[in-house]
């Protein structure tokens, strides 16, 4: 019997082109690397750049974080249904992977401004996330399966350890937000020092690169099941 296939969800957000950005760089040897370890494995890649990512507007929920159902979606305009349905279908791509890599630059000590777009489509009451009708805590609904979220972030600086949790602001939303939907597996690889010259970026990634073995390591990887 053949393996089910699993999926690598890869998740760039940086306007530059490959060869020119330090974490996509990183993250491409990555997602090779894996895919050479791991056979069964399949990659879908989502540029937040090039995809349209909408803004979500207040009609197309019915209660907080919860989509409008099939009945309420038709009656809205052909533009905001499309949009709906892109939402949806975002949501589901990220619910069907089983590891998450996200490529992605320190810009004011956060991340570009699309991955908080794409991060408010995908935390969705009943998909993603539960919310208790009488107060208490929100509950993840991705801890159905092994799953593991790899953070691959460029940044200028060598930033020292002490003052990471100070600076990484966008890196810990990021795991905070992956937490509360119930992967609790989250690993970073981290792309120092890129600096201003060309030698000192090609410095960074190189050593970032050499890290990558270590990082697949800790990866959480349950055996494929045959189908």
């Amino acid at each position: 019997m053949e393996k089910a296939m699993r999926k690598i969800l890869y998740i760039t957000v940086n306007s530059k082109p490959e060869d020119l950005s330090s974490s996509r760089t990183v993250a491409r040897a990555l997602v090779n690397k894996i895919t050479e370890k791991y056979s069964d494995f399949t990659v879908e890649e989502l540029d937040l750049y090039k995809e349209h990512i909408p803004r979500l507007e207040y009609q197309y929920y019915q209660s907080r974080n919860c989509i409008i159902n099939e009945d309420a979606m038709n009656d809205l305009p052909e533009k905001e249904r499309k949009e709906v349905h892109t939402i949806v279908n975002l949501c589901n791509q990220f619910v069907s992977a089983d590891i998450y890599v996200i490529a992605a630059p320190m810009w004011s000590l956060s991340f570009p401004a699309p991955l908080k777009e794409y991060i408010d489509c995908i935390v969705q009451a009943n998909r993603t996330i539960t919310f208790p009708e009488k107060g208490g805590k929100p509950k993840g609904l991705l801890d159905d399966k092994p799953r593991t979220v790899i953070y691959v972030q460029s940044s200028g600086a060598d930033i020292p350890y002490m003052m990471r949790p100070l600076l990484n602001k966008g890196l810990n939303y990021i795991e905070d937000i992956m937490k509360s939907l119930g992967i609790p597996k989250f690993e970073r690889l981290l792309v120092d020092g890129t600096g201003t010259t060309e030698q000192e970026r090609l410095n960074a990634v190189n050593k970032a690169i050499r890290k990558i073995d270590e990082t697949i390591d800790k990866i959480e990887i349950m055996e494929a099941i045959p189908e």
